[in-house]
């Protein structure tokens, strides 16, 4: 037996905002998608709850998993930017789920959230303390976004996104693309983390608003997620080309395709939908997941890379199998 993603989900709020919004402080649509990807972005309203968000992803995956709320032993919420300092995001979803017998608790790992919380999964599940575990990454960036600083205002949107990881059979599935009839592999995660450079991407308690030093953020980026990519493909004795998607947290359009080049990703391998969503943190993820099973990408068996890189500055890659029913011929529509 093995741990493998077997339903994702994801849910955005109503309310999309294209770049022409962020004329007023000098940002054109041009300027926008030239420098980071983006085309539009999703805002929760001031009194939406983000609980909510995690909710509807939540709800998904775990229908398309085909498990009861009942079955999932753990609930584990990413999130910087919860609806109440406590309790986290978790208890609350795990409550309105129906996941009555679940442990549930809150990650902070700012952008890597949902990176670190796929490991916790995983390593619940090969230690034989968990069968079934949901995993959420969720976040209302536009509460701790200066709206007046196009450095930061332009990159960040809401949303959230979900999966369920499960006990799988270790068999010899093959892959998406038809390409590759080895075994299953076994998960691989690297994390990491390094407090000296908390000044280049922070939210303190007295301003309470992200701070950013761009140029610096995306050189550490690139680095951090290439270097730890290479390793757990090296752990598993894997190549790029043995990965069927590989998804980057969707921060940047040109930190996603440069950490793909670095790892010799094919074109048509690596994901990007930051395009329609922008940064979403935690949420990047599992929100790019379920559009991209919703667009057929995903099909029934295959193994996924992960990447991300968030304040802390925290980081971390993994390698994971996913089974999933057959995809939905329509493309999801962000919005």
């Amino acid at each position: 037996m093995t741990a493998a993603i077997v339903g994702v989900g994801s849910a955005l709020p109503e309310r999309a905002v294209p770049n022409s919004h962020f004329e007023a402080i000098g940002s054109s649509d041009e300027w926008i998608v030239k420098r980071t990807g983006i085309r539009q972005r999703h805002f929760l309203p001031e009194d939406g709850h983000l609980a909510d968000l995690a909710l509807a992803a939540s709800r998904t995956a775990l229908a398309l998993s085909g498990r009861t709320a009942r079955e999932v032993g753990h609930v584990v919420v990413a999130t910087t930017t919860p609806d109440r300092t406590t309790p986290g995001l978790a208890v609350e979803v795990a409550a309105r789920l129906g996941a009555d017998r679940a442990a549930a608790f809150d990650l902070h790992a700012a952008c890597a959230g949902f990176v670190y919380a796929l490991d916790h999964a995983v390593a619940l599940i090969e230690s034989g303390r968990a069968s079934t575990v949901l995993v959420c990454g969720a976040e209302a960036l536009t509460r701790i976004t200066d709206h007046e600083d196009r450095s930061t205002a332009v990159l960040l949107g809401d949303g959230a996104g979900a999966v369920v990881v499960a006990e799988v059979a270790d068999a010899a599935p093959g892959s998406s693309a038809g390409t590759r009839t080895g075994p299953f592999v076994e998960p691989a995660f690297r994390l990491g983390s390094d407090g000296e450079l908390i000044p280049l991407l922070y939210a303190d308690r007295y301003d309470r608003k992200l701070r950013m030093d761009g140029p610096e953020i995306f050189v550490q980026a690139v680095e951090r997620m290439s270097e730890a990519a290479r390793d757990v493909l090296a752990r598993r004795e894997l190549t790029a080309d043995d990965v069927d998607l590989f998804v980057a947290h969707q921060a940047n359009a040109r930190i996603v395709r440069a950490v793909g080049k670095e790892l010799g990703v094919a074109p048509e391998r690596l994901y990007l939908n930051v395009d329609r969503v922008a940064n979403t943190s935690s949420a990047s993820i599992p929100l790019a997941l379920h559009q991209a099973w919703r667009e057929g990408r995903l099909g029934p068996t295959g193994l996924l890379g992960v990447a991300a890189f968030g304040a802390g500055v925290t980081w971390g890659a993994g390698v994971i199998g996913w089974r999933l029913p057959k995809p939905e011929a329509d493309p999801m529509e962000a919005g």
